[in-house]
């Protein structure tokens, strides 16, 4: 059964760091886009982060810039976030997600619509 496993949330306190993981298993064919979501309490789902993996493109959303990294471990078949210098505005249950149908491959944005598989998302509670 193809799926995608987030884990690594927990609660941090501010300033503090933490790294997700996102492991895919299951697929049968490659896949080339991988993105962080995230949806805190009352609000929409946003993007945060988005690697096309064939050529390493990454997008970041702005309120994260420069504090989260994404990155990937193709032996591992996984992607990671590092985040740093967490907020509690980063409170959020964190989700992974890609293309399966590969139809945004050549994507440049990060957005929800281009993803059609999904996890089951990990929390990250950043409080004192």
């Amino acid at each position: 059964q193809a799926q995608l496993v987030e884990s690594g949330g927990g609660l941090v306190q501010p300033g503090g760091s933490l790294r997700l993981s996102c492991t895919t298993s299951g697929f049968t064919k490659d896949l080339w886009l991988v993105g962080w979501f995230r949806q805190a309490p009352g609000k929409e789902r946003e993007a945060v982060s988005c690697i096309n993996i064939s050529d390493d493109y990454t997008y970041y959303a702005d309120s994260i810039k420069g504090r989260f990294t994404i990155s990937r471990d193709n032996d591992k078949n996984t992607v990671y976030l590092d985040m740093t210098s967490l907020r509690p505005e980063d409170t959020a249950i964190y989700y992974c997600a890609t293309d399966l149908s590969g139809r945004y491959y050549y994507t440049r944005q990060c957005e929800r619509y281009e993803y059609d598989s999904w996890g089951q998302g990990t929390q990250v509670t950043v409080s004192p």
